[in-house]
């Protein structure tokens, strides 16, 4: 879906991995495998599945692990759909934009310099 709205998830001259992570369980919940220290550490994508309803708790976290506050976001909501919606935004105030738009589920949210792509 990122790529129908212009942006690729990975780009040899920008990065080189990338991360899809499911969102349905926030940062420290005693069942949620993901190392979000690690994730913030990491250079490249990330991309959050059902994240949207938790946005704030994935942001904050990954800004407390180190990733910057002005990282390129790009939500797709509706994606490949006629109803398709997007939002650019950075890790910093994705949550506040989000919020403002009104977007709900199901929604995409890519993390990282590609982000920035078409725009």
């Amino acid at each position: 879906m990122p790529a129908l709205a212009g942006v690729p998830v990975t780009h040899r001259a920008i990065n080189h991995e990338f991360v899809v992570v499911s969102g349905h369980l926030p940062p420290g919940h005693p069942e949620s495998l993901v190392n979000w220290d690690a994730l913030a550490a990491m250079s490249g994508t990330i991309v959050l599945l059902m994240a949207v309803e938790r946005i704030e708790l994935f942001a904050e976290a990954l800004l407390a692990g180190g990733r910057p506050a002005d990282t390129p976001v790009l939500v797709v909501q509706h994606g490949t759909t006629a109803a398709q919606h997007t939002l650019r935004a950075t890790l910093a105030d994705t949550p506040e934009k989000i919020r403002a738009e009104g977007i709900r589920p199901p929604a995409i949210i890519v993390i990282g310099a590609v982000a920035a792509f078409g725009v």
